[in-house]
């Protein structure tokens, strides 16, 4: 390993590693790629470059050497080292599923209704935050740059500092940040405060989520000073200094822009048009998440149809969800309601040769989704509140023939870079997004292009390598180019210490 490597290396922490275990029938385990916002964002990031990404593998089944042998052999393959954070199947329950997922989730994204504040669920997640801190410590140099990812390690710093580890640290939140009327309701509300006040730096996907974050800290902890303008700015806690930026998340736009003109995708494309001649398709990518609208974005189609019958046989709403998190009751249920409401509305309007609404619950594979994105003339994205939403961007990166357009909710955080290009939409509101989607169907061939070239210009130049180096930069003046290549690394073997 040359001086440069051990200068220049970047560790991300994240609580699923970017791959995705399962079981052949022959009992057998393998491990392919995962997806998802995390994955899609960093993967090109680490790639070649030789850093180390630690995350629980995903199973609480799979033999813990087994493991270890499988992310050996994809280590070439990344192009960069795979260290596993093991969990049991209780601290999956209530760490993830519960705190992560019960607690903090509902309640950063304003649906406090939804949480279950039990006690039991913060003890299994600092337990499980000191387990990742002692995984790193046995990998990270203080050279070291670590990059910790997302409202399932919250506390993982302070646990870090409490071992003595000197390496910089680095937080960032990809969902929203609630605002303090909110906050106040989460009783480990200083604590987590606290904890994040011990990394060097924390990042948020929007100003908004940067503001509701400094007043929380303002009004809860004495002492807490604010200076600086701009993108960053500089924060002072008790002897220490901090800095808190936005940094908004986006895409690899070239490998989506590449992978929409290949031949396989233009070839699924054709055979999407030819599902559905001469109509208008407007296309839902979800995940199975109640804070993703999905139930509003089919009343509001509903009302469409009901007051604009223009669109009847006319468009057709092609809504997939994603498969997440199906242990959890209240997600269980909502896939029930949304079956419901389909059968609902496809029952009262279906007519002979036309049926309004094409629903699929299932995962898709990537050629498949970017020939979607790349037929449907519209994309409606509604959920009540998210951290950025990249399925936005995707769209727009696949929509080479720039025929498409965007119809975004107001709470999603892309809406901070497309909203003079988007149509913008209200998910609370049915008759309003009834409105748009009429307004989308009448629209001009030639507004629609000039609508999607700009924001296609706008992904094309706020990329995910621009993320990436604008949050590096802020956090430890480096950018993507002073991390090494992978031919000047060689992965340290993994340990049977280092399996957490």
């Amino acid at each position: 390993m040359n001086e440069r490597t051990k200068k220049n290396r970047l560790i991300i922490v994240s609580n699923r590693l970017p791959i995705v275990l399962s079981q052949a029938d022959d009992g057998t385990w393998q491990l392919r790629r995962g997806s998802g916002g995390l994955v899609t964002a960093l993967a090109p990031v680490l790639k070649d470059r030789g850093g180390l990404w630690i995350g629980w593998s995903g199973s609480d089944q799979a033999d813990r050497n087994v493991v270890q042998k499988l992310l050996r052999t994809e280590t070439k393959n990344f192009g960069y080292a795979l260290k596993p954070v093991n969990l049991t199947t209780e601290e999956k329950e209530k760490y993830y599923e519960g705190f992560a997922n019960e607690v903090l989730w509902p309640l950063f994204h304003d649906l406090p209704a939804h949480c279950n504040f039990d006690p039991e669920y913060w003890r299994f997640y600092q337990n499980v935050n000191r387990k990742f801190a002692n995984v790193i410590k046995q990998s990270a140099r203080d050279s070291d740059f670590v990059w910790v990812h997302d409202y399932h390690l919250m506390v993982v710093a302070k646990e870090l500092r409490a071992i003595d580890v000197k390496s910089a640290l680095a937080y960032y939140l990809h969902i929203p940040f609630p605002p303090l009327d909110i906050f106040l309701r989460l009783p480990w509300r200083f604590q987590i405060l606290h904890a994040l006040l011990e990394y060097d730096v924390i990042g948020f996907q929007t100003l908004r989520d940067r503001r509701n974050f400094i007043q929380c800290a303002r009004t809860l902890i004495k002492g807490i000073r604010v200076s600086g303008r701009g993108q960053v700015v500089s924060m002072k806690y008790g002897d220490r200094y901090l800095r808190i930026g936005a940094f908004p998340i986006s895409i690899d736009y070239r490998d989506f822009a590449k992978l929409a003109g290949s031949k396989e995708v233009s070839e699924r494309a054709w055979y999407i048009h030819e599902d559905f001649p001469e109509q208008q398709i407007i296309l839902g990518i979800d995940r199975l998440d109640y804070t993703k609208g999905i139930l509003d974005k089919l009343k509001g189609y509903r009302n469409a149809l009901r007051r604009y019958p223009e669109l009847q046989e006319n468009t057709t709403l092609v809504q997939f969800v994603v498969p997440s998190r199906r242990s959890i009751p209240k997600y269980a249920s909502l896939k029930t309601e949304i079956e419901r409401l389909v059968g609902e509305i496809n029952g009262e309007y279906t007519r002979s040769g036309w049926i309004p609404i094409q629903y699929f619950f299932r995962s898709m594979e990537r050629p498949e989704l970017i020939a979607y994105y790349r037929t449907a003339e519209n994309a409606l994205i509604t959920p009540i509140k998210d951290g950025m939403n990249l399925v936005a961007k995707e769209y727009c990166a696949s929509n080479i023939d720039v025929r498409g357009l965007l119809i975004l909710s107001e709470f999603a955080g892309a809406i901070a870079q497309f909203q003079k290009y988007a149509l913008l939409v209200n998910p609370h509101d049915v008759e309003g997004i009834a409105d748009v989607i009429y307004q989308a169907f009448k629209m001009t061939a030639e507004e629609r292009k000039d609508r999607m070239r700009r924001l296609r210009r706008i992904v094309r130049r706020y990329d995910i390598f621009w993320w990436v180096d604008s949050f590096l930069k802020a956090a430890f003046a480096k950018d993507l180019s002073d991390f090494p290549l992978m031919e000047d690394y060689v992965p340290e073997e993994f340990s049977e210490s280092g399996a957490g």
